[in-house]
């Protein structure tokens, strides 16, 4: 399996990076972890294979992680797609869905698209197959609005990748990540403590009993970009690519 980094920045762009989206391929395996607001222009310029795309899977409705969908969505239109698309997320994903359609292009959640949509809300704990693949929803700490919030288990071809999503440091982290091949984690701050955000200091304290086989950081601040060299583990970037 392979895993892109389409863009792995935070919301405010720090180190000039795009939103959040990873992209998750393998021989039966075509998905998308989320759908930040710049994620097709950071798709389109990796030459990806947008139609091959079968499930984008959304952690939590912020638009850093969930914006992207509409211009996914009506450029998979307007290329003439055809073939069907799953999107999945937390509860309340069906109406948010709509909310952000109409509100970057009013009148779009009305188009009848000439593929398929499916849009299925997940529960925290209950394991959801698709394909061959299975993703199990955890659910996290990341404030009040834009959730609820849902790290991902996600495994499939013998391989399991697992995403924090934003979070500060939550116990549901533990079972999510526990001897994954990848692990994709938020280390927003080297060291100070930022409500709703997890530091790469707690997440290093608590990295034992989580025993990933391979830990990749993601979604740094500007503080965080400044301490990479101090860190052992890899930090990700645009277009980095990770083989399992």
């Amino acid at each position: 399996m392979r895993v892109h980094f389409i863009g792995c920045g935070d919301a405010f762009g720090s180190g000039g990076r795009f939103n959040t989206c990873f992209h998750v391929t393998g021989d039966r395996t075509n998905l998308l972890i989320d759908c930040g607001a710049s994620s097709l222009v950071a798709l389109k310029r990796s030459n990806v294979a947008l139609d091959d795309i079968g499930l984008i899977l959304i952690t939590h409705f912020h638009g850093d992680h969930f914006a992207g969908l509409p211009f996914f969505i009506l450029n998979a239109q307007f290329s003439r797609r055809r073939t069907p698309l799953t999107i999945a997320g937390p509860a309340g994903l069906k109406v948010r869905f709509t909310q952000v359609m109409e509100t970057l292009f009013e009148n779009s959640s009305k188009t009848q698209q000439k593929f398929e949509i499916n849009l299925i809300e997940l529960q925290p704990g209950q394991q959801a197959a698709f394909g061959g693949t299975a993703v199990t929803p955890f659910e996290v700490v990341h404030g009040a609005g834009g959730g609820p919030f849902h790290a991902y288990r996600i495994e499939s071809e013998g391989r399991i990748v697992t995403y924090s999503a934003d979070t500060e440091w939550t116990e549901a982290l533990v079972p999510a990540a526990r001897h994954a091949d990848l692990f994709i984690c938020e280390a927003y701050t080297f060291e100070t403590n930022v409500r709703n955000h997890l530091s790469y200091k707690t997440l290093v304290e608590h990295l034992p009993r989580i025993a990933p086989k391979r830990l990749v950081l993601t979604h740094m601040s500007d503080d965080m970009l400044a301490r990479t060299g101090e860190t052992p583990h890899i930090a990700a970037h645009d277009d980095l690519v990770i083989e399992i």
